[in-house]
């Protein structure tokens, strides 16, 4: 006789088998990332990687010999604070000289007038609020700065991507070579946060609100012209798209509004070194006092510190060669299949800001830190789904955070390659 069923119970097909183990697991798994909210998945990614980076920096920090900033095997908040970070300290604590200094044969040299005071009188504040050293808490603050940051760049990245694939955006920025930088007393994650936080309006065509961030970001870190650069494009091309995507004239003038907004901000801080010092040029020569080592002394003639660096480092034509062929993969990076995907707003950036780099700074060892706010171009290399292709590009980056770290950040003796 067949067994009676209980009430409620259906009957079961005699091939019928419950799931295996690592299948039930797997489809847990599923159901709880689903219910995961956005924000909560974006962390999880920054907290792991938080976590891959330091113990990449702690390994470094415990390797390290005596330097210009500390003693040997410093501890994190000290081996945070080196190169830059020392900078940020001084302006921290007292400000900016009124005068340029000069070298022994009349050439401006090294200053703070370099660095932009958003980021150190941020923490400089905190400190009188709290108390604290400056070192843990300009940690602190790009710690929390690169958090916003990687939640932004997801909301950034949905106007214009799948949610797994701006997801993975994100892992690709807060695992990307030079990721330890998020961390250490740099204004890289404060200068980030409040680009993305621009993009994102921009994206939005939300074109007035746009200009607070701006105010700030320009006395953060160079790339306010190249925002405004871009802005101006975002308008031009509104304007040549107008009979299929309708561009009235109160978004006309608050594109213009702000483009030129932007571009004052972009420079201001250029008037506010020359009017404390009495330099007109206080700010630009400065920062060329930087790359004298290399090439010497000598005006700033935009678009030839390019050319200038390409044949210092690979004399006889191989540099421009080289130079040529990366500008030729990123213009098709930009223009391909691929680049098309993450829209037109993302792609005016990264030429607007490109041409920034190619018309004013010179390439050395730290080019690679000043090409971080290219970051939104990474939702191009998360499009391939393929899992060979994510977990060799995740793995390559962390490998590549070692060599940055070793060849920029790490001090071996006599260092000519900072960060």
């Amino acid at each position: 006789m067949a067994d009676r069923l209980t009430i409620g119970e259906r009957p079961r097909a005699s091939s019928e088998r419950p799931p295996a183990g690592g299948v039930a697991w797997r489809r847990r798994l599923t159901v709880r990332y689903r219910l995961t909210p956005w924000w909560a998945r974006v962390l999880i990614v920054f907290v792991l990687s938080r976590v891959v980076s330091t113990v990449l920096l702690l390994g470094f920090a415990r390797a390290q010999g005596p330097n210009a900033w500390t003693l040997p095997s410093p501890d994190y908040r000290s081996f945070a604070t080196i190169w830059d970070g020392h900078w940020y300290y001084i302006i921290s604590a007292v400000g900016y000289p009124t005068t340029v200094p000069t070298t022994a044969d009349g050439h401006v040299g090294e200053s703070a007038w370099a660095f932009m005071p958003a980021y150190p009188f941020l923490v400089r504040a905190l400190t009188e609020l709290t108390g604290a050293a400056f070192a843990p808490l300009a940690v602190l603050v790009s710690v929390l700065c690169a958090a916003g940051t990687a939640l932004l760049l997801y909301r950034l990245m949905r106007h214009v991507l799948p949610e797994g694939t701006a997801l993975f955006t994100v892992v690709l920025f807060c695992v990307s070579p030079l990721s330890p930088l998020l961390q250490v007393a740099y204004a890289e994650s404060m200068f980030l946060l409040l680009l993305c936080g621009c993009l994102l309006l921009l994206v939005r065509r939300q074109y007035l609100p746009m200009l607070p961030l701006v105010a700030v970001l320009s006395f953060t870190r160079p790339g306010a012209l190249a925002l405004a650069f871009a802005i101006g494009l975002h308008g031009v091309h509104r304007w040549w798209r107008r009979a299929d995507d309708p561009f009235p004239r109160r978004e006309m003038a608050a594109v213009s509004v702000t483009a030129v907004v932007t571009a004052l901000l972009g420079v201001a801080w250029l008037g506010v070194a020359g009017l404390v010092t009495g330099r007109a040029d206080a700010y630009t020569e400065t920062e060329l006092a930087w790359r004298a080592p290399y090439i010497g002394y000598g005006p700033l003639v935009p678009f030839t510190p390019w050319v200038e660096g390409a044949n210092w480092w690979l004399p006889g034509g191989l540099g421009i060669v080289l130079l040529v062929i990366a500008l030729v993969g990123f213009g098709v990076l930009l223009l391909g299949p691929w680049g098309r995907r993450i829209g037109v707003d993302l792609r005016l950036w990264g030429a607007a800001y490109a041409l920034y780099l190619l018309a004013v700074f010179f390439p050395q060892s730290s080019t690679w830190r000043l090409l971080m706010p290219l970051f939104p171009l990474l939702g191009i290399l998360a499009l391939p789904r393929s899992r060979i292709w994510r977990g060799g590009i995740v793995v390559a980056f962390v490998v590549g955070q070692y060599a940055w770290l070793y060849y920029c950040w790490w001090v071996n003796g006599y260092d000519w390659t900072p960060p």
